[in-house]
């Protein structure tokens, strides 16, 4: 079994991302404005966090907008080196984004909410560098993006990742308990947590110790 990439999502602080960094995360999830949802920061702060890392450890800005226009002028603002797009952006987005932000990686969040999703994500795979498989709903009222800690249809995620072409990222509801279920069920390319490793709304050492050791069995 490959050992997944690990994603810490809901940095708030420079000293949260170096926590992270020292035990073992490959990526940073960094939270622009959200309609719901924890672990948003200002775009300065975002900016300052992502400056400040080291490669090869990658800086993903989730962004809620869903126009190109204004995809590329929130990135612009962070400079981050992949946007994490956390709704279904407008018709050609994807282009748009690619020519005006050449280099820049496009992460593109399905919200798994039954066997409909399987041909979402194939569907739109061909266009991003990879996918991130959320429990989150953008269907209601006032949306739910990401950050939900809860857990969606694992089985419904494995045959994306069996029939994508591109890596997909596994988020919702992990934990230091179950991320070892997750793996094998799964099989993903990363892992994306943000509240299974903390307590109150903080990153935690120890929780985050769990779970890296959760990952070697």
């Amino acid at each position: 079994m490959i050992k997944p990439r690990v994603k810490i999502c809901c940095i708030s602080s420079i000293k949260e991302a170096k926590m992270a960094i020292n035990n073992g995360a490959s990526a940073l999830g960094l939270v622009g404005h959200m309609p719901s949802g924890p672990g948003v920061i200002d775009d300065d702060l975002i900016r300052k966090i992502a400056a400040g890392v080291p490669p090869p450890v990658s800086t993903f800005l989730l962004t809620s907008e869903t126009s190109a226009e204004a995809i590329i002028r929130h990135h612009q603002k962070v400079n981050t080196n992949t946007l994490q797009l956390v709704d279904t952006p407008e018709e050609g987005s994807y282009e748009e984004i690619r020519k005006a932000l050449p280099g820049i990686k496009i992460v593109q969040v399905i919200h798994i909410t039954g066997k409909d999703s399987i041909d979402e994500a194939l569907a739109i795979s061909a266009k991003v560098d990879a996918l991130l498989l959320d429990s989150g709903n953008p269907t209601l009222k006032v949306k739910i993006l990401g950050g939900t800690g809860e857990k969606h249809d694992w089985e419904i995620s494995h045959q994306i990742v069996k029939r994508a072409p591109v890596p997909v990222f596994l988020a919702g509801g992990l934990n230091p308990s179950n991320v070892r279920e997750a793996i094998e069920i799964v099989g993903p390319f990363g892992l994306d947590i943000c509240n299974g490793v903390r307590t109150q709304g903080k990153l935690s050492e120890s929780k985050l110790e769990a779970f890296f050791q959760a990952l070697e069995g």
